[in-house]
């Protein structure tokens, strides 16, 4: 059966915009930037993880007119289903380094069962958390 998740994907509403948020404020790197004519193929990876997500903009070829203006319009009210987790080593610094960069934090470091995690927004009102597990 299937070994691992090799791209995810999460809708976004400018993938230049997007591109910018995830390489240079949440320190991810661009994988792959293919134009295929009928859309933009855009990925971004943690460094060192070979998991990619795809930042995809609402439109064709796999939706019509009036399902890309449904699924903006989600997505701007923050509920496209959009959400990342991602693991850190210290999530206070972390959590600090993303404030200084300007990034929507929605909730501050706060130890849970499993470790300590924060959360924040993307530009687009995609979710993402980052967790530091406990040993």
């Amino acid at each position: 059966m299937f070994t691992r998740v090799a791209i995810s994907q999460i809708y976004v509403l400018d993938q230049d915009v997007a591109l910018d948020f995830y390489v240079n404020k949440l320190g991810l790197e661009k994988r792959t930037d293919i134009d295929l004519g009928v859309m933009r193929w855009l990925t971004v990876g943690v460094p060192g993880d070979p998991r990619e997500i795809f930042l995809e903009k609402p439109g064709g070829p796999m939706m019509d007119a009036a399902t890309e203006a449904q699924v903006r319009d989600l997505l701007t009210k923050g509920a496209a289903g959009g959400f990342l987790i991602f693991h850190t080593d210290d999530c206070r610094a972390t959590y600090e380094t993303l404030v200084a960069r300007g990034v929507e934090m929605t909730q501050e470091p706060m130890q849970q069962d499993w470790g300590i995690d924060a959360a924040g927004r993307d530009p687009f009102g995609n979710n993402f958390r980052f967790t530091q597990p406990y040993a």
